[in-house]
């Protein structure tokens, strides 16, 4: 078969899936483990999924610039969504798609095009791959190795704050715990078994990575939308980690969170809450959590909610191919004993 007869049978399917095969093949550098030169605290935030880890941030962050803290607010997740409520709505440029784009231009990047800063509040975002078209946690490990060429060991923050995903368990999202990138862990989570359960991971990690030698310990939990039934109060009576913060679900604070106000300021309603919460936060010590078992995790809810009177019926193959199973000889060979 000729050459242009070849190409002319590649679609533009083909073409992607052969670069993306390229990609992930390509192993990224490791991130590097040194020891910061500034008496900065590097503080990693996990769980799961909108539970409201970008809300507690951009309110505490800026909180604790308004108590006179250097801040760094770093988004870690593919939605890059952790500064919009911090910018009143606004997109962040993001560090993946500026070094593209900079690449593509011949250009280098500077900390002007991806740190954005409001009210004492500095904050960035890696960014991520769109959907099918790479890996989220290789894109926050090629982020932090262009922060680290931009200077981040030497960045002269009180506080360094990361919003990671705890619902997402590839290696890039675990960097700040397998690596000893930051000295302590904080979950966010509510009243409801997938957000404890993604927590229970979280300080699973943090156990297992303890034993591998690392430093990193689990600082506490901030309780989000608590409606009082005391789920994740004991869930963190359990695991050993105090509890930082405890937001009510109120309709105040849904409202202004959801038309981008922040509501951690000095002299407003819930401005003491997010006072205690950095306060908390910064005196909070890294501790080792004991992590629950399934069945102890299920124990924190009444059965009726969480299935555990469910009894597994096995499949039949009559359920599969509406016909009755028939007994086949076996074809194995079996040897008589010598």
């Amino acid at each position: 078969m000729s050459t242009s007869a070849t190409q002319s049978k590649a679609t533009p399917v083909t073409i992607m899936v052969k670069d993306l095969r390229a990609e992930a093949s390509i192993e990224p550098a490791a991130v590097s483990s040194a020891q910061v030169t500034k008496d900065t605290q590097i503080i990693a935030i996990y769980g799961k999924g909108g539970i409201g880890k970008s809300f507690t941030l951009a309110n505490l962050s800026y909180m604790m610039a308004q108590q006179g803290k250097k801040v760094l607010l770093i988004g870690c997740d593919p939605k890059s969504d952790t500064t919009s409520l911090l910018f009143g709505g606004r997109a962040c440029p993001t560090i993946i798609e500026t070094s593209s784009r900079k690449k593509l231009a011949g250009e280098a990047v500077a900390i002007g095009d991806v740190c954005f800063k409001r009210d004492g509040v500095y904050a960035m975002e890696l960014g991520g791959p769109e959907v099918g078209r790479g890996c989220g946690g290789r894109g926050i490990i090629h982020g932090f190795e262009l922060l680290e060429k931009l200077g981040f060991h030497e960045w002269g923050f009180d506080y360094v704050l990361l919003d990671f995903l705890g619902d997402v368990v590839c290696g890039g999202f675990g960097l700040p715990i397998a690596r000893d990138m930051c000295q302590k862990v904080i979950v966010v989570a509510s009243n409801d078994l997938q957000s404890l359960y993604v927590a229970n991971n979280v300080c699973s990690a943090v156990e297992y990575f303890r034993k591998l030698g690392g430093n990193v310990g689990v600082a506490g939990m901030v309780i989000n939308r608590d409606d009082g039934t005391g789920e994740a109060k004991a869930f963190a009576e359990a695991v050993g980690i105090p509890v930082l913060a405890t937001i009510p679900a109120n309709e105040d604070i849904r409202r202004k969170s959801a038309s981008y106000e922040i509501i951690g300021r000095p002299g407003s309603a819930w401005g003491p809450l997010f006072a205690e919460l950095a306060d908390n936060v910064g005196a909070s010590l890294p501790v080792r959590p004991t992590p629950m078992s399934q069945d102890q995790l299920l124990g924190l809810f009444s059965a009726a909610s969480v299935g555990r009177d469910v009894v597994l019926e096995p499949a039949t193959e009559f359920d599969m191919c509406g016909r009755t199973e028939q007994a086949k000889q076996t074809l194995e060979v079996v040897y008589d004993e010598l």
